[in-house]
């Protein structure tokens, strides 16, 4: 079963709605109907991307259209494999690379796609928090391009947070509406709070 995104929804300055998609699509429906003065917008939480939602029909129709995939339950794995290495999920794609490369590859054991798979797993664990600090870091700035481009301290708060400096990225947020401050620290810094 696939992991529902988390969302954020803000009607003007204020937070709506937070949590799966299809829970936030039925609260923004609500707003909507209960005739929200404000223009409404949903972001992912893990990109900061407005997240276009299709609000037609009922609410059970709008979760099912929302709901996450799953597998079916009545199929079991063996019956849908046939014969054959099974699917890993591999994706092949071309990559450029100088002679010299394909020699050391091609002499590693396994081979240049082993080769390849082990020094980029390698990279991810040792660069894994520093990955996962730039996304949020990036997710966070879509976000107040968004909801905080032009408020007071944006550009100085942009720095801040990119500089990893949370204590002046609070200061400057702090004279944005509340909820926009608190979601934008939340995007860029909970990396740092959970690790």
């Amino acid at each position: 079963m696939t992991a529902a995104p988390s969302c954020t929804a803000f009607a003007g300055p204020r937070r709506i709605a937070s949590g799966p998609l299809a829970q936030v699509a039925l609260a923004v429906k609500a707003a909507t109907e209960a005739g929200a003065a404000e223009p409404i917008l949903v972001f992912d939480d893990a990109t900061g991307r407005v997240v276009d939602l299709d609000l037609r029909g009922s609410a059970a129709e709008i979760a099912a259209r929302l709901a996450p995939a799953a597998a079916p339950e009545d199929e079991p794995l063996e019956a849908t494999r046939g014969r054959g290495r099974p699917k890993l999920g591999v994706v092949a794609r071309e990559i450029t690379l100088l002679p010299r490369h394909w020699d050391w590859l091609s002499a590693q054991p396994g081979g240049a796609s082993v080769a390849l798979r082990k020094l980029v797993d390698d990279a991810r664990r040792t660069a894994g928090a520093a990955d996962r600090q730039r996304a949020a870091h990036e997710s966070a700035y879509r976000f107040m391009t968004t909801m905080a481009g032009d408020l007071p301290g944006y550009e100085e708060a942009t720095r801040a947070l990119f500089a990893g400096d949370r204590a002046r990225f609070g200061e400057l947020s702090a004279a944005w509406p509340r909820d926009i401050g608190v979601h934008a620290d939340r995007l860029a810094f909970a990396t740092a709070d959970s690790g």
